[in-house]
């Protein structure tokens, strides 16, 4: 083989070999920007938690947990302690598909309008059948009217959450009303209040998962939003 013929092959293989480490950096630098570009974005999803009042309810609470699993999402159920009672499995199923537990008293009474002592005892009781159901001890407590009564002293640490947008499903028990009115209020770390008792809210709460994990948002359970 000529000297000219020679060189014209080393020169060949300098270029492939040039373009296949230049697609390789490309290549290489696409995936990187595609997993950043992911990361960020998981990143920036502004988070919100979406909570559920006065359960659990036999017929409600399992058709919402349904529609919670199918799309991967975590709640918070502020459980009334009397109404544990035949639903231990209910409640069971909560925990066991990562959704956090709290209590909202044993009674549902306005703790405000309670002697310390009685305010004390009905907290403390929802909270020992949460934890006699499931096994462990919730330090969260909806109070119930949002009255809470300050300067409570309990053997554990209780963490009152109130909450920032309020659906008034109770009230309107009007799918489409409630929808549109958390749709429009909510905002970045807001604190959603729902009941898991009638069905017009249970078919409100996935339609606003749906449109809400559409429009960007994070739906956590409340320790995480109040605690991170």
């Amino acid at each position: 083989m000529s000297k000219n013929k020679i060189w014209l092959c080393l020169a060949v293989l300098l270029v492939l070999t040039a373009a296949a480490a230049l697609k390789y950096s490309t290549d290489s630098f696409s995936e990187l920007n595609i997993q950043t570009v992911g990361e960020l974005s998981d990143e920036e999803h502004p988070k919100i938690a979406l909570t559920f009042d006065d359960g659990p309810h036999p017929v409600y609470t399992p058709k919402l947990l349904d529609g919670l699993k199918e799309r991967g999402i975590h709640a918070t159920f502020f459980l009334i302690g009397k109404n544990i009672e035949g639903n231990e499995e209910l409640v069971n199923r909560i925990q066991e598909e990562g959704h956090l537990i709290g209590s909202h008293t044993y009674n549902h009474v306005q703790l405000n309008k309670l002697s310390e002592s009685k305010a004390r005892d009905e907290v403390l009781k929802g909270c020992n059948k949460i934890y006699e159901t499931t096994g462990t001890y919730s330090s969260f407590v909806r109070p119930p009217y949002g009255s809470w009564k300050k300067n409570l002293d309990f053997c554990i640490t209780m963490i009152p959450v109130s909450w920032n947008v309020d659906s008034l499903d109770w009230k309107t028990q009007n799918t489409e009303k409630i929808v549109k009115r958390v749709v429009k209020d909510v905002g970045e770390g807001d604190i959603i209040l729902m009941h898991d008792i009638f069905d017009t809210s249970v078919e409100a709460a996935l339609q606003i998962v749906d449109t809400l994990t559409e429009e960007g948002y994070q739906f956590v359970t409340v320790d995480e939003l109040l605690l991170e």
